[in-house]
């Protein structure tokens, strides 16, 4: 891997800083203010349907927030932005994966003709478009950043952990074919997928650019898009 370019090196540093001061300043709020905090978070859980997840108390996650933990993601997620190569209207990057048998392939070997193919990343449509997920790097590994009562995935060491925690994804039945990013990380930094995020691909341009998730991952806008192309 070459030396970063002095730009990037000053953007990831103010990056930085600038994590630094709201993790700073959401601690002092969670510790001076906790119910005003907490009713902040909670809204914003209410745009994930996390709030509506009967398998997570607000006890499991909300204290999570502004953590070490919680740093070392958001920092992360933030620097990953940087390395965003896809561009709506442009040739999306044909990056690497590996299908879940071990074999290695890229992203237009999915890509039918002019049929639009739906890139999902990171999570869980029909006769008009094909489904991609790309099971990328845990969000809330248990050795990470990680909520109570959560499914037990720690992070991914080597490809066989990874392959394996999307054969967990796949006994849950769906109807796409599932593959996973390399250790390198390759699709989640060109599509700055983390921790989740959509894309419609079309002839091998990005058709439609979702917004990073969790808080403005919307598959509706998947939906209106596909529901365009048809009429």
């Amino acid at each position: 891997m070459g030396l970063l370019r002095p730009g990037l090196w000053l953007k990831k540093l103010w990056i930085l800083l600038l994590v630094i001061v709201e993790v700073a300043m959401g601690k002092v709020l969670m510790t001076l203010f906790p119910e005003r905090a907490t009713q902040n978070i909670l809204a914003m859980g209410q745009k994930t349907g996390m709030t509506r997840n009967p398998q997570f108390s607000p006890d499991n996650w909300v204290p999570t927030f502004f953590s070490i933990q919680y740093f070392w993601f958001v920092l992360k997620v933030r620097w990953q932005r940087l390395e965003d190569k896809a561009e709506l209207g442009g040739l999306a990057p044909n990056c690497p994966v590996i299908r879940l048998s071990g074999e290695k392939c890229n992203i237009w070997d999915f890509i039918q003709g002019n049929r639009p193919l739906v890139l999902n990343f990171g999570s869980y449509f029909s006769p008009i478009a094909d489904f991609l997920i790309i099971y990328i790097e845990e969000a809330h590994a248990s050795d990470g950043w990680a909520f109570k009562n959560n499914v037990d995935i720690k992070i991914h060491q080597n490809l066989q952990d990874r392959l394996w925690a999307a054969h967990m994804l796949l006994a849950k039945s769906p109807q796409c074919p599932v593959v996973v990013d390399t250790m390198q990380n390759q699709s989640s930094q060109l599509y700055a997928a983390l921790p989740e995020r959509l894309y419609v691909l079309q002839e091998g341009r990005i058709l439609y650019k979702g917004k990073p998730g969790p808080w403005n991952y919307h598959p509706e806008e998947v939906r209106a898009v596909l529901e365009k192309l048809l009429s």
